[in-house]
C-alpha cells in the first residue's frame, strides 16, 4: 500500500486585513497579506482501494465531517478517482484563532491525496476545488506569501523578508461569522494598493511592514473576546506591537532581535514562530498560475 507519512499544513497570519466592500451575496471583500508560518498541523495518508475516505484523530478531537474530508471526496468527485484513503490529523493549530488551520489542513489534503490518488490535476483545478470548501485554501494552495484580494481568490505573492513572531492565543476562540455579520464592523475601507506595501529586505524592513494597514476587524473582536485585548495588553507589557490575525482570537507581534517571550499565563498558548518563504508542498500541483476566477 502506498502511503505518504508526515504532511505539514502551516498556519498563516495576516500582517494586515481590511474590509473594502461587501458583495451582492454578503460576501465581504478583503486585502490582506497573508504569511505562512512554521507551526503546523501533520497530516498522515494511507491509500485504501475501496474508494472509502476514513479519518483518525491523532491529536484533540474534531468535527465529524471537518474540512479534510469534504476535501478528500470533493477530490474524489472532480478526478473520477475509484481510490479511498485513510487520513490521520495530528491538530496543533489552535481552534477560532484566526490561523486558517482548517483551510490549511484541506489545501495539505487536496496537494497530497492529488499525487497519492495520481489524480494530475493543475493548481487552477485545485484551487477551483478550495474556494468551495474556504475562502483561505486557494492561499495555501499557492505555496507563497501572498498579496490576498476579493474573496480570498485573488493571489499575488509577495516577497518577505525573515523573521521571528510572537504567536499568542488566549483561550476563547471566535467564530468568523459573529464577526463579519456584527453591526459595528468597518466595511468600508480605501482600497490600497500592492506597490504601497512595504515588502522590502532592508535592516528596518520589519518596522516598514509593520506601519502598513491594520486589522479592521480587530475592534469587533475586541468588544466580542477580552482575551484579545488581554493578549495584546500581555505583549505590549514585554514591550512588543501586537495586531490581531485573521477574524480569530490569535495575536501576534514582530520579534526584534535579542527579544524572546516570557512564560504565558496558564490556558493560553504562545510560540515563537519563523515566517516561511514557500510551503512545504509548494510545486506538488501543475501550473504556477495560482489566481481562480479573478
Amino acid at each position: 500500500m502506498k502511503a505518504i507519512y508526515d504532511v505539514p499544513a502551516p498556519a498563516k497570519l495576516n500582517l494586515f486585513l481590511h474590509v473594502t466592500g461587501r458583495r451582492d451575496d454578503g460576501m465581504h471583500l478583503l486585502q490582506s497579506v497573508f504569511m505562512l508560518i512554521d507551526w503546523c498541523d501533520t497530516l498522515h495518508f494511507e491509500v485504501r482501494p475501496d474508494a472509502t475516505v476514513s479519518r483518525e484523530d491523532l491529536g484533540r478531537p474534531l468535527p465529524p465531517d471537518d474540512l479534510v474530508l469534504r476535501a478528500a471526496r470533493a477530490l474524489q468527485v472532480a478526478s473520477g478517482t475509484r481510490l479511498g484513503a485513510h487520513i490521520g490529523i495530528d491538530k496543533r493549530l489552535p481552534e477560532q484563532a484566526g490561523m486558517g488551520g482548517g483551510s490549511s489542513d484541506a489545501a495539505s489534503c487536496l496537494l497530497a491525496l492529488n499525487r497519492l490518488w495520481g489524480a494530475g490535476l493543475s493548481l487552477p483545478a485545485l484551487a477551483t476545488i478550495g474556494l468551495t470548501l474556504g475562502a483561505d485554501v486557494p492561499f495555501f494552495l499557492g505555496g507563497y506569501n501572498a498579496w490576498v484580494e476579493g474573496i480570498g481568490e485573488s493571489l499575488t505573492p509577495v516577497r518577505l523578508p525573515p523573521g521571528r513572531f510572537a504567536v499568542v492565543k488566549p483561550p476563547q476562540g471566535l467564530p468568523t461569522a459573529g464577526i463579519f455579520g456584527h453591526p459595528r464592523l468597518t466595511r468600508d475601507s480605501e482600497p490600497a494598493i500592492i506597490s504601497g506595501f512595504a515588502a522590502n529586505p532592508g535592516p528596518d524592513a520589519w518596522n516598514d511592514i509593520w506601519k502598513f494597514g491594520r486589522n479592521d476587524l480587530q475592534g469587533v473582536a475586541q468588544e466580542l473576546c477580552p482575551g484579545v485585548t488581554q493578549a495584546l495588553d500581555w505583549l505590549g507589557s514585554q514591550g512588543l506591537s501586537g495586531r490581531m490575525t485573521g477574524s480569530g482570537s490569535a495575536v501576534f507581534a514582530h520579534l526584534g532581535a535579542g527579544k524572546s517571550l516570557k512564560a504565558a499565563p496558564e490556558g493560553w498558548l504562545a510560540r515563537e514562530c519563523g515566517n516561511l518563504e514557500a510551503h512545504p508542498l509548494a510545486g506538488w500541483a501543475p501550473s504556477d498560475d495560482i489566481s481562480v476566477g479573478g
